[in-house]
């Protein structure tokens, strides 16, 4: 037995020593991750907060359990607990402390406690300790200047304060559990109590004991009564969220009531300690939870025959505090309310009057392109294209819209031969380069006009890119050694591939035997320690995933989920939108995220060859901001901060805008009477993509807004009725200048009917000459794709463009094709959009010519499809329109021909359809 205790001693002292090792290497790597970017400091404050609130907690939760465990050792030793025992044919009654006897030597009943005290308070401790943001923001909360109406509270003490409060009620809580079954277990196995007697037997000092939690417990239910009156103003009953007519009459002054009655029955069980009966923990029990339990009766009563058959007028002023302080979380109390009448004309003046609106409409859905950039540009089968962004450049004197993609490299692509240690960590280190291509051309194949492509990237519109390599992106993180002995392959040149040596200062110095066991240690990566390509100046580059970054650098910052790629300077750069949320805000109605305060506080640059990580604050006047400036002086920087050029490339972001739309789909009704009959009720619109129903998702557009003298970069999105498909308003975000994040809401007349993208597509399905055209396609073995319908106002009027996509049935480069157009009640499609637009102006008066670019010497040269326009927009209208009859009668007769056994005669046919289809120019 002595060998068996001393083996098993030994295993724990091993993994012990096994679980601080790997603690305090993750610390070591940590460190020095955050000391290669500057942010030492921030890891030594969240450290210190962490092993503070460590100690703390674990000597509070250590004492309480020891003391509770070493109290019940001390007053359990009147009565021995009998067990039954079976020695070979013969049962006997033993005592606990004979039968562990029999088993070995005498059970050490005081170190039993502590250890088990000491372990327990280690898994408290620990779990405290990962709250360590909610106790910092506590501490160093900034007042948000504004209170709220129940409590004359300002909102910082819901944010900052009460989930702090809340948690040391849980804290309390949980220490007192724990304490009592360590109490009751030692109690148990010493004879304290037995449940086998009738009626259980409970010692006198156990009992004295019970009294003592039991007045703790009491204290505990008196904490948690006064927060829950604060958290009234938390909670929903489905019409008011917040406090409410029923909680202001009721729970306000009862919850004042039970925390008195909750201290008085903590009293009583004190005073039993030294009675040691029954009566009056039972009459302490009975003072707390029976008021408790009828205001919990009484609550259904007032709402039934007070508040139901009055309920508006009586729960108005809780109506409207939920409505104004909804709209202050959600940052949607400023939204400038315009009209939208509709009832403009698109004519030649307004077409040469938003030409940049019309010049950028965007024909490339993110969706196809992302597999026509896959097919023309990955190059190499490592090369991955992940995502497609959307930005704006000013490419000669324009402004212009434009789609890139980054080409990361992905190692899990190599053949399977080549997935060697060499080349993973050492050789394959790096993506190379992006594409670029404008939203609104596309060459006579139906490809995107590439502005940069290829690798080396080539530009045709004089934005280079001296640093292509992309050693920091989206793909999932492989760390990779620099400036090794092997130097790393940098890109492909024709059949040869050229190498280079990293020139940055990004990642972690390498080089010395006691960093290299430290990462092979980190890695559980013998490699790391017997390679002989790490040399003096060798650095591991590592947690590359930029968002994986993000969030160990500021794990209190929510990411949008779309970081987006940016050239400024000749340099790659990743842009990421965080934001800070709360769901602590009085009145303010969580959303499906559980959150019900969101602000787009910081913006974060990193630079996608080095790493480095800078996080400017572009809402200064947030609070919850503020508090972070507080803990982590020097982590962030004012926006103004931020190069200029790169500046230019900031957006407001789509998930910001998505929740803001998603709340003032109910909240732009500020009526009290309109919004509890919810009588005005927004959703968003819903579109088809690839034979599935999906809701719309906002599109950044380069437009003039109605009102307006120049066009600018927005964010919109279009809001249908609830439960119905036509457009009731258009919801903007401005994304440019001074007056970034300017919202606005262009309010429909509800006298008139305006199409939603829904009812514009079935209007589309419709038209016999397009859906004959496109059941045409889908026959021939061609997938008809329909991408993104856009709604683009234009002055006073709405116009809808939807590209037309054709990919092979088992092909996967889709090729734009068409693009469809509707306008009042027109419906048309042709090759492009400057037909399609002539196709819908035809018949007006002075009808507009094709839009051309005008971009100046940085022009793209590619831009074919606008230099073959020579004909007039009346000539290619009729052109399109016969070509479409033609391809009929030819589809028809094939038919005809084929079902006649006449396989010349249907060979001749699909030949002549080809030829109709073709584009101008092409050979068939």
């Amino acid at each position: 037995m002595r060998t068996r205790l001393l083996l098993v001693g030994a295993a724990a002292i091993i993994a012990l020593a096994l679980i601080g090792l790997t603690i305090a290497d993750g610390l070591l790597v940590d460190l020095m991750w955050f000391t290669s970017l500057g942010y030492r400091r921030v890891f030594t404050i969240t450290l210190a907060a962490e092993v503070a609130i460590f100690l703390s907690i674990w000597l509070i939760t250590f004492g309480a359990i020891a003391v509770s465990g070493l109290v019940a050792l001390r007053l359990s030793h009147d009565r021995e607990r009998l067990h039954v025992v079976r020695r070979g044919d013969q049962v006997t009654e033993v005592t606990l402390p004979e039968l562990i006897r029999s088993l070995g030597d005498r059970v050490p009943w005081k170190a039993i406690v502590v250890v088990v005290a000491a372990i327990l308070a280690v898994f408290v401790a620990q779990g405290e300790a990962s709250s360590w943001d909610v106790y910092l923001k506590a501490w160093n909360g900034v007042p948000f200047g504004f209170t709220e109406p129940a409590f004359g509270r300002d909102i910082g003490f819901y944010v900052f304060q009460l989930p702090f409060w809340e948690e040391l009620r849980d804290f309390f809580l949980t220490v007192l559990v724990l304490a009592t079954a360590v109490g009751a277990a030692v109690y148990w196995a010493r004879g304290g109590i037995d449940f086998r007697e009738s009626p259980p037997y409970v010692s006198r000092g156990c009992a004295a004991h019970a009294s003592v939690l039991l007045a703790l417990f009491f204290l505990q239910r008196a904490m948690n009564y006064w927060l829950a009156r604060y958290e009234l103003t938390l909670h929903s009953n489905g019409i008011v969220f917040g406090l409410r007519y029923v909680d202001q009459v009721l729970w306000k002054p009862g919850l004042w009531v039970l925390v008195a009655l909750a201290v008085a029955a903590s009293f009583v069980c004190a005073a039993n300690v030294g009675e040691r009966g029954v009566r009056m923990p039972v009459a302490a029990l009975l003072m707390v939870f029976l008021p408790s339990i009828s205001l919990s009766l009484l609550q259904p009563m007032i709402e039934r025959l007070w508040v139901k058959p009055d309920e508006l007028r009586i729960e108005e002023p809780y109506l409207e505090r939920n409505i104004q302080l909804t709209r202050r979380a959600y940052q949607i109390d400023g939204v400038d309310v315009r009209p939208f009448v509709g009832s403009g004309r698109l004519t030649p003046a307004t077409h040469e009057q938003d030409s940049a609106t019309i010049r950028n409409i965007r024909l490339w859905d993110p969706r196809p392109l992302i597999a026509t950039y896959q097919q023309l540009q990955e190059i190499r089968l490592y090369y991955a294209f992940q995502d497609v962004d959307i930005d704006r450049y000013w490419i000669g004197d324009n402004e212009t819209e434009v789609m890139l993609s980054a080409r990361e490299l992905n190692v899990e692509l190599l053949p399977e031969t080549a997935q060697t240690w060499v080349n993973r960590h050492l050789k394959f280190t790096h993506g190379y380069g992006l594409v670029m291509s404008p939203v609104n051309t596309k060459d006579p194949e139906g490809l995107p006009v590439l502005y940069i492509k290829n690798i080396p990237p080539e530009s045709s519109i004089g934005l280079k890119v001296t640093q292509p390599a992309i050693y920091y992106g989206t793909l999932p993180d492989n760390y990779v050694i620099v400036k090794a002995r092997t130097p790393e392959f940098d890109y492909p040149r024709g059949n040869d591939n050229v190498f280079d040596y990293y020139k940055g200062s990004g990642g972690v110095p390498l080089s010395g035997i006691w960093r290299r066991l430290l990462f092979a240690y980190y890695y559980r990566d013998v490699n790391l320690l017997v390679t002989q390509n790490i040399v003096s100046g060798s650095r591991i580059l590592f947690r590359r995933n930029i968002v994986d970054r993000v969030a160990r650098l500021a794990p209190f910052l929510n990411q949008d989920h779309d970081p987006y790629l940016v050239v400024h300077d000749g340099r790659l750069y990743w842009i990421i939108d965080t934001y800070t949320v709360s769901d602590h805000y009085p009145y303010s109605q969580r959303n499906s995220l559980g959150i019900n305060y969101i602000r787009n506080s910081v913006k974060v640059v990193v630079n996608a060859y080095d790493g480095d990580t800078q996080f400017y604050v572009a809402d200064p006047d947030d609070p919850v901001i503020q508090t972070w400036e507080r803990i982590y002086p020097g982590m962030f920087k004012p926006l103004r901060d931020m190069p200029p050029q790169l500046r230019l490339h900031i957006r407001y972001p789509e998930d910001f805008f998505l929740i803001q739309a998603e709340t003032y789909a109910t909240y732009h009704m500020t009526d009290p009477a309109v919004f509890y009959n919810r009588e005005d009720l927004w959703t968003f619109p819903k579109e088809n993509y690839a034979d599935e129903t999906t809701l719309m998702q906002p599109y950044y557009v380069i437009m003039r807004l109605p009102g307006e003298q120049h066009a600018e970069y927005i964010l919109m999105l279009p809001m249908v009725p609830q439960g119905r498909d036509n457009m009731i308003a258009w919801m903007a975000a401005r994304c440019d200048g001074s007056d970034y994040g300017h919202l606005f809401e262009f309010a429909f007349s509800k006298d008139k009917l305006f199409y939603g993208p829904y009812q514009i597509q079935a209007r589309i399905n419709q038209n016999p000459e397009i859906s004959q055209q496109l059941s045409l396609w889908n026959q021939m073995g061609s997938k008809v794709i329909l991408g993104n319908l856009l709604v683009i106002p234009v002055g006073d009027s709405l116009l809808y463009v939807e590209p037309l996509y054709l990919r092979a049935q088992n092909g996967q480069l889709p090729e734009l094709r068409r693009v469809l157009a509707s306008y009042g009640d027109r419906t048309v499609m042709a090759e492009n959009l400057d037909l399609t637009l002539a196709a819908l102006f035809k018949g007006q008066p002075g009808a507009p010519p094709p839009v051309v670019a005008k971009t100046g010497p940085l022009s793209n040269p590619g831009n074919r499809v606008a230099a073959r326009v020579t004909e007039t927009a009346a000539d290619h209208t009729t052109r399109v329109s016969t070509s479409l009859t033609a391809a009929s009668e030819h589809y028809t007769r094939a038919l005809q021909a084929l079902r006649a056994g006449d396989w010349a005669g249907f060979g001749t046919e699909m030949q002549k359809l080809g030829a109709t289809l073709a584009p101008e120019g092409s050979s068939h």
